[in-house]
C-alpha cells in the first residue's frame, strides 16, 4: 500500500510539472512557483545568516554592495530589492538565491581582485537564479526522492521537509554538507548570461577571463572534465574568450553612463 501511495504521489507531482525552456533552449522541469522558490530562498538565507559570521568591515561591505547594486540595476526587470550580505570566511565562494538574496564570502575577494572580477562572480550567481537553475535543481531533488517522501514537502505553513537537501540544491552545499552541484549546461548558461549582465552594468567582461585564470591557480590541479559536472577551467576560459565579441560592445555602450565607481578597499 505504501508503494502504491508513493506512485500516486509521484503521478500527482508530475501532473503539476511546468515545462520551461532555458536561455539556451534546454527543456527544464520546474515543480515550484516563483513564490515558492522565493520563500525557500528567504528561509535558506535566514539560516545561513544565523550559521555564518557576518563581516562587519564597513569598507568591504560598501565595496561588495556597490558592485552588486550595479549588476542588479542592469537586470531587465526591477521587481524586487536584492539583499547583499558579506560573510567573513576563507571560502572562495558566493551565491545568489531566489527572492533577491546575495551572499559573498571574504575569501572570494582574494581571488576576484578587482570590481570587474567580482562582478563576474555576482553576475554568474544571479544568472543561475534568472535562468531558473535553482528551481530546476530543487525539482530534480524532489523527483529523485533523494532521502525524502515524494509528497512530503511543506513550503507553506509547516516549514520545509529535508531543508538541508533543498539548501544544497540551491547551491549551498558547502554550508550544509550535501553536494548537488549545478551541471555543465547550467554553468555555461550562467557564464553566458552573467558576462552579458556585467557588461550591461559597465564592468569589463574581459575580466571574466582573468577571474577564471585566478580561480584555476587557487583551485590547483583539476581532474579530467568528464569526471566533473562543471566545465574544466581551460574549457570555461576558452568559452569566455569567445563571448567577448558580443560582450565588449555592450560594455563600451554602457561604461560611459556609469556614475557609481566601485573602489576596492586597500
Amino acid at each position: 500500500m505504501k508503494g502504491i501511495l508513493l506512485l500516486l504521489s509521484a503521478a500527482l507531482l508530475l501532473t503539476g510539472c511546468a515545462t520551461n525552456q532555458s536561455p539556451t533552449g534546454r527543456s527544464q522541469t520546474l515543480l515550484f512557483s516563483s513564490q515558492e522558490m522565493a520563500q525557500l530562498g528567504e528561509s535558506s538565507f535566514k539560516q545561513i545568516k544565523q550559521q555564518e559570521t557576518i563581516n562587519q568591515d564597513k569598507a568591504i561591505n560598501a565595496y561588495v554592495q556597490c558592485v552588486a547594486d550595479r549588476v542588479t540595476a542592469a537586470l531587465p526587470q526591477q521587481n524586487l530589492p536584492w539583499e547583499v550580505v558579506v560573510f567573513k570566511s576563507d571560502q572562495v565562494n558566493a551565491f545568489a538565491l531566489p527572492g533577491g538574496h546575495i551572499g559573498v564570502y571574504t575569501g572570494l575577494l582574494d581571488v576576484a581582485v578587482s570590481a570587474d572580477q567580482l562582478a563576474t562572480v555576482i553576475g554568474h550567481e544571479i544568472a543561475h537564479v534568472l535562468a531558473n537553475h535553482s528551481n530546476e535543481q530543487v525539482s530534480r531533488a524532489q523527483l529523485t526522492g533523494a532521502g525524502m517522501q515524494l509528497a512530503d514537502i511543506a513550503l507553506g505553513a509547516g516549514g520545509i521537509a529535508d531543508k538541508d537537501l533543498y539548501m544544497a540544491a540551491l547551491g549551498l552545499g558547502v554550508q550544509v554538507g550535501y553536494i548537488l552541484p549545478y551541471g555543465r549546461s547550467q554553468e555555461t548558461e550562467a557564464d553566458v548570461m552573467g558576462v552579458e549582465l556585467m557588461a550591461r552594468a559597465g564592468f569589463d567582461p574581459a575580466a571574466s577571463v582573468e577571474l577564471w585564470k585566478n580561480m584555476a591557480k587557487a583551485g590547483g590541479e583539476q581532474g579530467p572534465e568528464l569526471l566533473s559536472t562543471h566545465p574544466s577551467h581551460g574549457q570555461r576560459i576558452a568559452q569566455l574568450q569567445q563571448m567577448q565579441t558580443k560582450a565588449q560592445p555592450l560594455y563600451q555602450q554602457s561604461r560611459a553612463s556609469v556614475k557609481n565607481i566601485c573602489q576596492r578597499p586597500k
